[in-house]
């Protein structure tokens, strides 16, 4: 699926969608096909329109889909097919957009989620971005602290990523930095390779056990990422 936005130079700013994409489950075979309609000044069709279905293992469609990436979505399940002709029951609504918050002009058009992100949860990992304190600064609208406290945070990964390169001109490839809660694996299904979780942090974050993670926020302690 591609983004297009479009005015970027003059007028006013909008974004569109088109493409196809395919979700396939691959324990059953079952699989989804949705299009996204590219918008266009000469047609009728309705704006941002996302139409697709969902599929059996066979192949053969079991729902219909229809609506807006913008505004809705609706599902209807196919009672007969001969080829792309579909019979289906009534559409039932799946997804609504939430309305919009109050002034939300003023807060960028954030959801309700959007603006609960940067919360502080205790007990989370020291290398939370919760716990960034430049970002915490700039949330309490405390512009210039943040913006020094950002420099000097940079400037400490930078110091962090230059001692890194030196061990591992040192010491060679073991000495390479090693995510702390993923492994790369090769998946079973498809034979790419990917990232997988460990369910480590879980246990960590269980007994407070963060001696793993590197201090990311505090420039003046000491590096511990090894």
């Amino acid at each position: 699926v591609c983004t297009t936005v479009h005015n970027i130079i003059v007028g006013k700013l909008w974004v569109d969608q088109s493409g196809e994409i395919v979700v396939k489950e691959h324990t059953t075979g079952a699989s989804a096909r949705v299009k996204f309609h590219p918008y266009s000044y000469f047609s009728r069709e309705t704006p941002r329109r996302v139409t697709g279905g969902v599929f059996s293992p066979d192949g053969s469609p079991k729902f219909e889909l229809d609506g807006t990436w913008d505004n809705s979505m609706s599902c209807a399940e196919v009672l007969s097919s001969d080829g792309d002709d579909w019979k289906t029951a009534e559409q039932q609504t799946r997804w609504v957009k939430n309305a919009p918050l109050e002034d939300s002009e003023k807060i960028y058009h954030f959801t309700a989620m959007a603006c609960t992100l940067n919360e502080p949860e205790e007990g989370v990992a020291p290398t939370d971005a919760r716990n960034r304190p430049d970002q915490r600064l700039m949330e309490q609208q405390n512009y210039p602290e943040a913006n020094s406290m950002k420099l000097r945070l940079e400037e400490a990964q930078r110091v962090r990523r230059r001692a890194r390169e030196a061990r591992v001109a040192a010491e060679g490839p073991a000495a390479k930095y090693e995510p702390k809660w993923f492994k790369k694996r090769e998946c079973e299904i498809t034979g790419e390779e990917i990232w997988r979780f460990t369910d480590e942090y879980w246990k960590c974050k269980e007994t407070q056990s963060w001696d793993r993670c590197p201090v990311l926020y505090l420039e003046d302690e000491e590096d511990n990422d090894t």
